[in-house]
């Protein structure tokens, strides 16, 4: 792997991370798992950073796995393939669990892993050219690994038809069901993120955090009494925290809160 598979880049609170394998369409190895594992901790981390584009060079968004760390796994014995597995599974989640708000930038096509990738971000806009396909199940595979995240995009009945076909579908189709926000074609692409960048830059950094762990929690649970406590918990802290309280006395005050930026 040559040092620019992977750029990162911090301009304006908004951090770039930016796939730049376009000869292989974007394809991810086992290197580059470690260095988005690496770079999401980082800038998840960084007092700095308030919002994460996830973007990629050239036709494809993420083809899925290399061909050649394909051939690799090929020989892998069981206890080599669970090790390997649980490196992409921790990069996933990292991505998913990352403290600050997340996009995926979508200008070409998403197969395989690369749904995992793009399902993983919070929001995602696709450019109407671009096709997906989940096609683990012609090479004799399952998507097992990013399913957690690519059910919860598009929902299980949906995860049905296309874990099983391995069709491949349009950007249209897509949005239809949930997998991804917005639809525009490639002129609009950097506005509509750079629209979602500044919505993202006027919120609460601890409120991001806090609301992307209130879904991560609150989804598909039963409302029980467990999860109402948990609610009135989480709303009474977030309350009481400096950002709540600071919101709130802007907000009355008819002022912008310290950590608005731009307009």
């Amino acid at each position: 792997m040559t040092a620019s598979a992977i750029r990162t880049s911090i301009q304006n609170h908004v951090a770039t991370v930016v796939l730049s394998r376009p000869e292989m369409r974007n394809a991810f190895n086992d290197e580059v798992i470690t260095d988005l594992t690496e770079a999401f901790v980082r800038l998840g981390d960084d007092p700095q950073v308030r919002a994460i584009v996830l973007m990629a060079e050239g036709t494809a968004f993420c083809a899925g796995a290399d061909l050649n760390w394909m051939r690799r796994m090929a020989d892998y014995s069981r206890e080599e393939n669970e090790r390997d597995a649980e490196k992409l599974a921790f990069m996933l989640r990292t991505i998913y669990e990352c403290p600050k708000p997340t996009i995926a930038r979508i200008q070409g096509d998403v197969y395989a892993g690369g749904m995992g990738l793009a399902a993983a971000c919070d929001l995602a806009v696709s450019v109407d050219t671009a096709h997906f396909c989940l096609s683990e199940v012609k090479l004799g595979l399952t998507p097992a690994t990013i399913s957690p995240y690519v059910i919860r995009a598009m929902g299980p009945r949906a995860a049905h038809r296309y874990f099983l076909t391995a069709e491949r579908f349009d950007a249209a189709q897509a949005l239809r069901i949930g997998f991804v926000h917005e639809v525009v074609s490639a002129d609009k692409l950097d506005a509509t993120v750079a629209m979602w960048v500044q919505a993202l830059l006027s919120g609460s950094p601890n409120a991001h955090k806090e609301c992307k762990k209130l879904v991560q929690y609150v989804a598909d649970r039963d409302i029980t009494r467990l999860l109402i406590d948990h609610t009135v918990k989480a709303i009474a802290d977030i309350r009481s925290s400096d950002e709540g309280k600071e919101g709130v006395q802007s907000f009355l005050q008819k002022r912008k809160p310290v950590w608005s930026v731009g307009s």
